[in-house]
């Protein structure tokens, strides 16, 4: 055996030989054969019960039925608008009163956090929704934002506590306050190293936003619902479901996206540029020099 071709080990792992690289390409051929299997077998299905035929397919041709399904896509997307920037907010003013000096702003800020993370989503919706009489959309937007406001407070408290503590310590030196040290210093590289985090949380409230069809919110879920009932045939879900299905995927899949080209464009593109420095040039010399 060459130089070359020998397993070489690495500071995590050693390479894997012959027989493992073998092994791994039967897993992955196995693989590939069950959920091959397992999508032709629902495709088998789904032709089996007739769910192709034009009958079924043809009530979405409608324009009153384009318009319905237009207007819960354009609901689905206000909710997640305003969820999104409400819980950013929210998640900034926890964190900071997590990060607090005054030990009661603290702790109030602690057991908020921990409250609305621990707290099931749907649960502070019907809460809203049914105890405080609060319409459909508010209702919807705040539980959202009172759970993902939670879970992004603990996002950029982290992010704050893993900038270097030379950077803190540094700007503290030059006379800045907590404060300025926070907002100018802190939180920039913070939300920098977080975005990812941030963008794919985000992905989560999207998809959350399909739980406003249970308070009788017209979101695209409960559009494709109201659709479903008025049709005349077997199986009418199964058409809608197919229609919705890969929109909320692609929208899902598109800020996935955008969180993976963050994460990438942060890694191989640093923030600050390499500038052209001056050529050294003789300067005043001190007094008594030569």
């Amino acid at each position: 055996m060459t130089a070359r071709s020998m397993p070489t080990a690495t500071a995590l792992y050693d390479i894997p030989g012959p027989l493992t690289r073998r092994r791994h390409f039967l897993y992955g051929v196995g693989s590939t054969i069950l959920i091959l299997s397992l999508v032709g077998w629902v495709i088998y299905l789904l032709f089996d019960t007739d769910q192709f035929t034009s009958e079924k397919w043809t009530p979405f041709e409608y324009k009153g039925i384009q318009e319905l399904l237009l207007r819960g896509l354009g609901n689905t997307l206000k909710a997640f608008g305003y969820a999104a920037v409400l819980s950013l907010a929210l998640g900034a003013l926890l964190a900071v009163g997590r990060l607090s000096a005054h030990r009661p702003v603290r702790w109030i800020s602690t057991l908020l956090v921990e409250f609305f993370r621990a707290m099931p989503v749907l649960v502070m919706i019907f809460f809203i929704f049914v105890a405080l009489k609060v319409q459909p959309l508010p209702a919807l937007v705040a539980g959202l934002t009172l759970y993902n406001g939670s879970v992004l407070a603990e996002v950029f408290r982290t992010g704050i506590n893993s900038v270097d503590r030379g950077q803190r310590e540094a700007a503290y030196a030059l006379g800045m306050r907590k404060t300025q040290v926070t907002t100018f210093v802190l939180a920039p590289q913070a939300v920098r190293a977080m975005l990812p985090t941030i963008i794919s949380q985000l992905v989560v409230a999207l998809k959350d936003t399909s739980l406003g069809y249970l308070i009788t919110y017209e979101e695209f879920l409960h559009a494709g619902k109201l659709i479903a009932s008025n049709l005349d045939y077997d199986l009418p879900f199964i058409p809608v479901v197919m229609v919705i299905s890969p929109i909320y995927i692609g929208m899902c899949m598109l800020l996935s996206w955008f969180a993976t080209w963050v994460a990438k464009r942060q890694r191989r593109n640093p923030k600050t540029e390499a500038v052209d420095v001056a050529p050294a040039e003789p300067g005043t010399l001190l007094p008594g020099g030569q």
